[in-house]
Order: C-alpha cells, then structure tokens, then sequence
C-alpha cells in the first residue's frame, strides 16, 4: 500500500485531483494539461466501446447527449428509486456510485501517470449539508474505484484550510461561501492556534450554477421561438445549456456576448446579443435563496458581520460578479477572492491528506453535525441526544426505560430533525433491545450514540442489566423525503415553533396527568382511616378536575390541574410511607 494520499475534490459539474509532493499541496493536471476534470462520464451503446470520462465525454454532449451523464453528484445518497439513473447498461439499471466511481478512478489514474506509481488511498470531499447517506454514497463510489476513502472532508471545511494555511492570521472567525455546480454550503469557521472548528453551516444541495444555466437555457430557447426547454430533443436542450453556460461564464468577464446555435436542430439557427443584466435578472432569484442560509448561520454562530474577519468564496458560482456583490453587501466586506475559487477545495483536501499521512504539520479540523439527532421517547416526543451544530467527532448517551409494566422489549428509534414531535422528524433506522418483563420504570436501557469525523452515525442501546447490546449503523439508510426537505427542516422548525412547544408542553402534561391519577386513586384504596372524609372529597375533587382538564384541552388548567392534586397527596403519601416503615 502505497503512503502517499490523494486529495479529491469530487465536484457536481468539475473535479480536481491532488497530492502533497516534497512538502507542497499541488494539483495534478491529465494528458491535455488540464487540472480541472468534467465530472461527466459517457457510456458508449455496446460493450466493446470504452467508456470517456471528463474532457472526452463531455465532446459526446453535442453526438449523443442521452449517453452523457451529468451532476450525478445530486443524485449520490437517494433512497432507492430516485437514487438510480434510468440509462441501461447489457440490461442493468445504471446505480449513481458508479458513474461517481468512473470519475474518481479517472481521477485516479491521472494521478498515478503523473506519480508514476500506484495510490490507493484518498481524502474525498462532499458539501458540508451532505446526510450520513450520502456520505456513504461517496465512499462507496471510492470504494469501487479501487480507492481506501481514508477521510470525508466538508468541502467549506477544505477551503478554509486552504485559505487559512497562509492567509489568516490565530483567533480568526471566517466565512466560508460556496457556491458550486449543483450544490450551496455556507459555513462560519473558527481559527485559533491551528484548529478549524465549525461554528455553524447550512446549505442547499439541490441549488448551484446548473440551475442559473437552465433558467438562462430556458429563456435563451424561449427566444429563439421555442415553448418548453424540456420537451425539446436530448441534442437541442444540450446546445442551449451548453450555449447557457458559456454564455454565464463570458459574461462573468463582459459586459455582453454573441449567443451563435446555427442549425441547432438541423434546420433552424438562433443568434442573439446577451448582456449581463439580463443574466443577473435571470440569475437573481437563485442567488437570493442563498441569503437565507448566510442569515442562518450568522444566527446559529451567534455572531455579526464586526466579528467576521474574512469572507471566503469558493465555487464557480461565485465568479459571477452579482454573486460578489450579494455577499459584500451581505456581509458588510469584499469577499476574499485571493484564491481560485474552483480550486480551493481541492487545494484543502489535498492538505489533509497530507496531514493524515504525516507529510504536513497537523491541524485539527472540527465539524459540525447539520441536524440534531436523537431518539423517539413515550408520548410520541423527539428526544435530543446530539444537538444540531454539535462539533463532530462527538459521543454522546442518555439512560432510558420501559414505559409500561411487563415490557420485554424496547423500541429505539433513531431521529434526525428539529421539530419537538417524533412524527414530525424523519426516522433513520431502530433497533430493538431485550430485557427482562418488569414493572413500569425497571428496566435500564443506555443508549449511546456516537458520530465519527466522517460524519457516520452508530448507535448503541444496552440492556444495563444484562449487558447485551445492538448495534445499528446509519449507513445507507436515506430519510423518506426529498434531499431538499433538510433544508426546510430548519425553517417549519422556526414556523412551527410555537404550535410545536405547546403540543410538548400539553403532552409532558398529559402523561403527569396520565402517570398520577392512578397513583392516586391507588392510594386512596390503601389510605383506609389514614384521611378522614373531608381530605378524601378534595383529594377526590382534584382528581376529577384533571379529568376534565383533560378533555377540556387547555393548557394551562391541566397544569393547575396537576399541581393541586399532586399538592393534596402529599399528607397522603407522607402517612402511607410512615404505614410502610411501621409494618
């Protein structure tokens, strides 16, 4: 096994290979003296075709655009169904790892050709709102493309680490903005005495470049007399977006561009002048989205724009001068664009690795989890274990058990969202543990739940008794919604916050109400002459009020409700537990 360690920065739309070498991070370019690889792969119709990855499938958009596979990235991690393309291969359905596996050996390769030697291990990068799913998604791709994935690395968390090797000065706050091919992640970072810690992040991964170039696809056809974008042939949208995302890329430069499509459909032609106005009105709508997420993670850091002493752009994305102007007005600064804003990831993916195999000076890196984690507990509530923006790798348990008398098992089901009802987050997986039939409250069940640095998740549920444990590993287990529903998460936890707290607070209550009126009614059957007439008609009249709290649905009359009868027992239990001790 060989000790050098490649940096990968496997992007949506382009992906960048590199290694440390005789002490400095570089990236390495392929056969045409290109760094910066298509992540496009093109499947040839039959089995003695070779299959093109990068530069040369990309030259296939134009011949055989349905044969070109493309932003496979945003499909890595989806449940089954929507995480596979429909492009059929000798009668096999095509799975998403693998077109990610095509790259990163391709990726691979170049780096052995110029090394001249074989490498086997590799640090990949992902957005940092990338799901355990996800993730895992990823290291299997590197898996089968014969790579060891030694480390997953958030890409803002990469950038940083590049920027700050020599461009921030110790106890740095910074703002990592990464706006790529096909997915959005904006991060707040500390720096202090060689550690990169995650303060907060938030993201997208659904919204990137792709979108502004098929808004401007879209309006550049409409102009040339077409009706829908989509229902055109497989070549005619590949000329328009293509023409869509050179177009951007010049007009990132100028002012204004020629658009040329002759005989874009074998037929017709489109000529047409372009500025950069009209791209920025076309392109507005998505680069506000991105507000949203930088006002969060101000919000979750719990800092301002005078705290902040760098802003840091990475993605193509933010070559566009609209997008700059977004965050300096945002963020109250010129952004940082000393770096190359498609290479910056790379650049840190490659110094971890060189970290992680010893070549470098270590740094530590410090994530962050997106979304809080925790457990479904009685009454249907969601019970937090790891809090959302928790510094990762962390390891964390509570003790629970049984909720009723003569359980011999315990349902664990693991949670991940920020709403306060269990049904209201999305199930990751459950575990069942065993343990001995007893009264309610007997059992000891520990559960423990341990996040590593590549953000995997394993839970541990322990029968304190016996000792047996199950394990449950999330790994390839996807939540049941749409990759672009964890972003809402955040924002129905903010809209239902109020609605949510009393549906928690009333069924806390609830279950006081449900655990102590048959305590109750219990002890006035042993009470016997303990109480005279007069302590059991209000004990009795108490007991009733909290039966009509609870049909009656109000709040706080069931609280009040509780707390007066919980406080006219109290002589009663007194006196029973003295019956007790006496007998």
């Amino acid at each position: 096994m060989s000790d050098t360690i490649l940096g990968i920065d496997l992007g949506t739309t382009n992906s960048i290979v590199g290694v440390v070498d005789s002490g400095f991070p570089i990236l390495l370019a392929d056969d045409q003296g290109q760094r910066i690889i298509p992540s496009a792969v093109y499947y040839p119709d039959g089995e003695t075709r070779e299959v093109l990855v990068g530069h040369h499938a990309l030259r296939m958009r134009c011949l055989e655009p349905e044969r070109l596979v493309l932003s496979a990235k945003r499909l890595l991690g989806q449940r089954e169904g929507s995480g596979q393309l429909s492009l059929q291969m000798g009668g096999d359905t095509l799975a998403v790892e693998e077109v990610s596996a095509h790259i990163l050996a391709h990726l691979k390769s170049i780096a052995e050709k110029r090394l001249d030697k074989k490498v086997d291990r590799a640090v990949i990068t992902v957005p940092a709102y990338f799901n355990d799913a996800q993730r895992n998604a990823t290291r299997r791709a590197g898996e089968i493309a014969g790579l060891e994935v030694v480390r997953i690395l958030s890409e803002p968390t990469a950038a940083a680490l590049a920027y700050g090797m020599d461009k921030l000065e110790e106890c740095s706050k910074v703002v990592v903005y990464d706006f790529g091919g096909g997915t959005f992640d904006v991060s707040a970072l500390e720096m202090s005495e060689g550690v990169f810690q995650v303060m907060a992040t938030a993201g997208d991964t659904l919204l990137g470049g792709d979108d502004i170039d098929l808004a401007l696809g879209k309006a550049l056809f409409s102009m040339a007399g077409g009706s829908d974008l989509a229902e055109a042939s497989p070549m005619v949208r590949s000329k328009f977006l293509e023409a869509a995302r050179t177009a951007k890329e010049n007009l990132s430069d100028e002012f204004n561009c020629r658009v040329s499509l002759p005989f874009y459909d074998g037929q017709k032609s489109f000529e047409t002048e372009l500025t950069r106005a009209q791209l920025d009105d076309i392109a507005l709508p998505f680069i506000e989205r991105t507000k949203g997420y930088c006002r969060e993670v101000m919000e979750c850091a719990g800092i301002g724009n005078e705290d902040i002493d760098a802003v840091i752009l990475v993605g193509g994305s933010t070559r566009m001068p609209k997008v700059r102007e977004l965050v300096a007005e945002f963020f109250g600064r010129d952004p940082d664009v000393s770096q190359n804003p498609d290479e910056a990831v790379a650049l840190g993916a490659v110094i971890q690795a060189g970290i992680i195999s010893g070549v470098l000076q270590e740094i530590l890196l410090l994530d962050v989890t997106p979304l809080s984690l925790g457990i479904e507990t009685f009454g249907g509530l969601m019970n937090v274990i790891i809090p959302r923006n928790t510094t990762i790798p962390v390891k964390r348990g509570e003790m629970f058990t049984n909720a009723a008398p003569g359980q011999d098992t315990i349902k664990v089901s693991v949670l991940q969202g920020e709403r306060e009802m269990a049904r209201d987050n999305w199930c990751l997986g459950q575990v069942h543990v065993q343990c001995d039939p007893g009264v309610k409250g007997s059992a000891r069940i520990g559960v423990e739940f341990s996040l590593d640095a590549d953000g995997i998740l394993n839970v541990i549920a322990r029968d304190t008794l016996t000792g047996k444990d199950e394990i449950l590993e999330i790994r390839d287990v996807a939540v049941e919604v749409d990759d672009d529903r964890v972003e809402k998460m955040i924002a129905e936890s903010v809209d239902h916050a109020f609605a949510d707290m009393n549906e928690r607070i009333w069924t806390e209550a609830k279950m006081k109400s449900d655990e102590l009126v048959p305590a109750v009614e219990k002890a006035l059957e042993l009470a016997g002459d303990l109480i005279d007439d007069k302590e059991r008609e209000d004990i009795e009249s108490k007991l009733r009020a909290v039966g009509d709290a609870l049909t009656g649905g109000s709040l706080d009359v069931l609280k009040k409700a509780n707390k007066a009868l919980d406080l006219s027992t109290e002589h009663l239990a007194s006196r029973l537990l003295e019956e007790m001790l006496d007998s």
